[in-house]
C-alpha cells in the first residue's frame, strides 16, 4: 500500500500511473485527477496542510510519498503546508510505516536558502524527516518535464506566440531535463531500498541553457531571437510578471538558474534508460505548429 501527498499535480499523476499497476494506492489532495479511476486507486479528497491526524489514513500503508509544494506565494501559504507533512512525518513514525519518500529540492543560493518562504519551509520539512528515525529517500530533481508541465511546455508557447524569448546573460549555465516519468520510476526504486539517504536526480543529458531553448526555437521551425537582459534585469522582469498575475517565470527561479545548480548528473540505478527531452520537445513543438498562437 502506497499513500500519496499531493497526487493531482504533474509529478503525482506520473506516480500513480507507476504505481497504479501492482500497488495499492492512497492519494490524497483536493481534486480527483483522471488516473485515479483505476480500482487500485482509493482518491481521499483533503488538503495535506490541514489534516488534524494521518492515523486513520496510515492503516495499512507501507510506503509513504510527499510530492505535495506550491511553486510560489508567502508564508502564511506555505507554513500550514510544512506544519502538515511534519504531522505527517510524525505519524509515520506512530503507525510504523516502512519508508518514506520525499520530493524535495535542489540547493540553491545562499539567499534563496535564507529568505525565502518557498526554500524555508522545504528544508523545515527535509529535517523533520531526517530526524524522524523513519527510513527515507529525500530525492531532489532538477527541471521535470512531460505532459502539461509548467515549464518547457510553456516555454515553448511562448516561443511560438512571440517568436522572442528572454536571456539572462549569456545562457552559459546548466539545467538536466528529467522525464516526470523518470522521476515516477526513481521513486519506485528508492521505495524498494533500505536505509536512508539525499539524492540529486539529474536526466541523461547536460545542457547548456542557451544550447537548450536554441533547439525549442527549432522545434517550432523559428530561428532563435532573445531578449537579452542581465541576471537582475530577468529578477525585475520575473517580478512585474508575478505582479501581473502571470505564473511564466518568478524571481528566484532566475536567480536559481543563473547560480549554475542545475545541470546535475543523470540518476543510475534504473534498469532502463533515462527519457530524453528532445523526443518530448519535438513532439510539443509539432504539436503547437499545428495550432494558430492566440492572440
Amino acid at each position: 500500500m502506497l499513500l500519496v501527498g499531493g497526487g493531482g499535480g504533474l509529478a503525482g499523476r506520473a506516480l500513480v500511473q507507476e504505481f497504479a499497476g501492482d500497488w495499492d494506492i492512497r492519494s490524497v489532495h483536493r481534486t480527483l485527477a483522471p488516473e485515479e479511476s483505476a480500482a487500485s486507486v482509493e482518491w481521499v479528497p483533503a488538503d495535506v496542510a490541514t489534516v488534524p491526524h494521518w492515523g486513520p489514513m496510515l492503516d495499512g500503508v507501507d510506503v509513504v510519498v510527499n510530492v505535495a509544494w506550491y511553486r510560489s506565494g508567502p508564508d502564511r501559504r506555505f507554513r500550514p503546508l510544512a506544519e502538515g507533512l511534519s504531522r505527517l512525518i510524525s505519524d509515520c513514525r506512530t503507525a510504523g510505516v516502512r519508508r518514506f519518500v520525499h520530493i524535495s529540492v535542489p540547493v540553491a543560493t545562499d539567499h534563496i536558502e535564507s529568505t525565502l518562504p518557498y526554500m524555508l519551509r522545504k528544508r523545515q520539512v527535509d529535517a523533520a524527516l531526517i530526524a524522524s528515525g523513519v527510513d527515507f529517500s529525500i530525492v531532489r530533481p532538477t527541471m521535470l518535464f512531460g505532459p502539461q508541465d509548467k515549464l518547457l511546455t510553456v516555454m515553448l508557447r511562448t516561443m511560438r506566440r512571440w517568436h522572442r524569448f528572454p536571456m539572462f546573460g549569456d545562457g552559459s549555465y546548466h539545467v538536466s531535463p528529467i522525464a516526470v516519468r523518470d522521476l515516477a520510476r526513481i521513486v519506485r526504486r528508492e521505495a524498494g531500498l533500505d536505509g536512508s539517504r539525499t539524492l540529486t536526480a539529474g536526466g541523461p543529458r547536460t545542457w547548456g541553457y542557451r544550447e537548450l531553448t536554441d533547439f525549442m526555437f527549432g522545434t517550432l521551425g523559428l530561428s532563435p531571437h532573445y531578449f537579452q537582459l542581465s541576471a537582475r534585469a530577468g529578477e525585475r522582469l520575473a517580478r512585474w510578471l508575478e505582479i501581473l498575475g502571470s505564473t511564466l517565470l518568478y524571481p528566484y527561479e532566475v536567480e536559481w538558474l543563473v547560480s549554475d545548480r542545475l545541470g546535475f548528473p543523470p540518476y543510475e540505478g534504473l534498469a532502463t534508460p533515462l527519457e530524453p527531452v528532445e523526443p518530448f520537445l519535438r513532439g510539443e513543438g509539432m504539436r503547437l505548429r499545428s495550432h494558430r498562437p492566440n492572440g
